[in-house]
């Protein structure tokens, strides 16, 4: 299967690098992604400019794929999805929910035009608690700034054919029942989250980043996905 791995904010292809080797032992086709802006000063890039670069990826390719997002990048992977429901074979959240139209990723500090990485002690510490301080050190300097109209720019869904799409959501901390709950609050993402045909809910017991916590288990989690 081909699969394209979406990285969150502030992180390129290489935040994959751990994960990739997993998933290509097993035989798969796989291609880390480095969306388009990251780490350029004054990009205009705005969050659909990030979905036509996944669309783009997805349609070099004959075989349907299965689109892997992270954080952020799942809003990227479910815009893809909504833009290409017939070649995308799952979509594949870790630890991210899907998007209804017209919300964005999130509001960051914007500097001189850009979304700085605001470091891995301002996140709370549910998100980062199983990043140790050589893990810490050794990623934060693989990230990098993100065009300010990307966390902001509201994702634009169309297509209803999203729903009957695949989704597994891989969380770090959440089983369904909890997840359920707390979609229970989030109004429009509720909706969006009940609407899909067939998801199936898997709490990896990790932080918010388990690319850099856990690869092998993440890599294990989504080969699951892609092979159910």
């Amino acid at each position: 299967m081909d699969i394209l791995l979406i990285p969150g904010l502030w992180l390129d292809a290489s935040s994959w690098s751990e994960v990739t080797p997993h998933l290509e032992k097993a035989g798969h086709r796989v291609e880390p992604l480095t969306m388009p802006g990251l780490g350029e000063p004054g990009s205009d890039v705005g969050i659909a400019d990030w979905v036509a670069a996944v669309v783009e990826r997805i349609d070099a390719r004959q075989a349907p794929v299965v689109l892997v997002g992270h954080s952020g990048g799942g809003n990227v992977a479910w815009g893809a999805a909504d833009a290409r429901p017939d070649r995308v074979a799952r979509v594949v959240f870790v630890d991210t929910t899907p998007p209804p139209t017209g919300f964005g990723i999130s509001e960051f500090e914007v500097v001189d035009g850009v979304v700085p990485f605001p470091g891995w002690d301002s996140f709370d510490e549910p998100d980062v608690h199983d990043l140790d301080a050589e893990t810490r050190a050794r990623t934060a300097p693989l990230t990098k700034s993100v065009p300010a109209r990307v966390p902001t720019d509201a994702i634009e869904l169309s297509d209803a054919r999203r729903f009957s799409i695949p989704v597994t959501m891989l969380m770090g901390e959440l089983d369904r029942p909890a997840l359920e709950e707390r979609l229970a609050e989030w109004g429009p993402f509720e909706a969006e989250f009940r609407a899909i045909d067939d998801v199936e809910v898997v709490k990896l017991g990790s932080g918010h980043w388990p690319q850099f916590s856990m690869p092998v288990r993440l890599a294990e989690q989504i080969r699951a996905a892609v092979e159910r």
